[in-house]
């Protein structure tokens, strides 16, 4: 038949490559793929709202009034553009440049494209526990530095023996400790101010605890700059080179909820970079070269209103609105989503494990389903 795929007259390479394309489109896997993915980085940047990520800065908030903004003047040269597109990837760029070219970003709610959470909430720790367990715990309401009582996706991952002493976790809140039960689940975690692992031998190492121990904390002991906190992670990353790594910046929603949506775009646009650069370095080392991939995400959203912008919360029902983003040698490279099915927030934890060849699912009977367009197949 005319078209028809004739294997005797394609080398087996190509053909095997173009049925599997097929496959895929079909929303069918072939039998006995292996996934790409060896290792997981699960990035989060605190209270980052979807119309930023989408839409860039919003005039309306680049003045002193609503804004708190200090030079008005500065902070329009540095981010406001006349098109959405413009604006977004002058604030963004390695999103928009890189993930959204290869890899997926969900939550463009002008596209068509629900992110959202589903602990009703809508603040940090009940979704912390939402995105790193699978479902909603009514026991967790508070911020409070509280165990919790249930087990993450990377406690999990740590307990198993392929990954046992290969997960690590860094954040700059003083309550991650609690959130991934550290006395419990044994695993790596800086928070905080605690100041990073102490290296003999290691200046470099030596001047960063300094540095934890000398800058005046400006929210007070249970919230760290982002930049010593990626630090450290980086340091951690080059030297452990540990396989599933979470990453939680903090900056973005303590400056929202302080008024200062220049500080939120200048830290936003940071944690951009950190995220631009650690990508580069995985690329770098063997051990992490086109095998790794990322999930970047926020726990939650804000209110879209003059001044609820600093708020979020149940009483904020806009701030259940979230992004979600993922780049990796599994995923299809089908850039920002429109018309996409809605993902939650619930599903991140069975989609890191997936990734990974694990099924958290049935350890957690609980938890959400993976998203399968990022696994490279789609619902039936």
């Amino acid at each position: 038949m005319r078209g028809s795929l004739d294997r005797h007259r394609l080398p087996r390479a190509v053909f095997g490559t173009i049925c599997a394309a097929l496959l895929l489109a079909a929303g069918v896997a072939p039998a006995g793929a292996q996934g790409r993915t060896r290792s997981v980085f699960f990035i989060v940047t605190d209270g980052v709202r979807w119309q930023e990520i989408f839409r860039g800065a919003e005039l309306a908030q680049l003045g002193k009034d609503p804004g708190g903004v200090d030079d008005t003047a500065a902070a329009r040269r540095a981010w406001w553009r006349d098109s959405a597109a413009d604006r977004r990837e002058a604030l963004v760029p390695f999103l928009w440049r890189v993930v959204a070219r290869q890899g997926q970003l969900f939550g463009n709610r002008d596209a068509g494209s629900v992110a959202r959470v589903t602990n009703g909430l809508n603040f940090s720790y009940p979704g912390y526990n939402e995105m790193l367990t699978g479902s909603a715990d009514p026991r967790i309401d508070s911020n409070d530095k509280t165990p919790n009582p249930n087990v993450t996706v990377l406690e999990w991952l740590n307990g198993r023996k392929a990954w046992r002493g290969r997960v690590a976790a860094f954040g700059t809140w003083d309550v991650f400790p609690s959130i991934f039960n550290r006395p419990r689940s044994g695993l790596p975690t800086l928070a905080g101010v605690e100041p990073p692992e102490s290296i003999p031998g290691d200046p470099a190492q030596a001047q960063l605890r300094r540095m934890y121990a000398d800058i005046t904390p400006v929210w007070g002991d249970w919230m760290s700059f982002d930049a010593l906190m990626y630090d450290a992670a980086e340091r951690y990353v080059r030297r452990h080179k540990p396989r599933v790594v979470y990453i939680g910046f903090g900056e973005t929603d303590e400056w929202a909820h302080d008024g200062r949506y220049d500080l939120v775009l200048a830290s936003l646009h940071r944690v951009d970079d950190y995220v631009a650069r650690l990508w580069a370095l995985v690329q770098s080392m063997p051990e992490y070269r086109g095998r790794t991939t990322f999930i970047i995400t926020t726990d939650h959203g804000r209110g879209d209103g003059r001044t609820t912008w600093r708020d979020h919360g149940r009483k904020v029902p806009e701030s259940e609105q979230i992004w979600l983003a993922v780049i990796g040698p599994d995923t299809p490279p089908l850039g920002a989503r429109h018309d996409a099915p809605v993902v939650t927030q619930s599903q991140v934890p069975a989609t890191l494990a997936a990734l990974l060849g694990e099924d958290w699912r049935k350890a957690e009977p609980r938890a959400a389903p993976p998203i399968a367009d990022v696994l490279g197949s789609r619902p039936r």
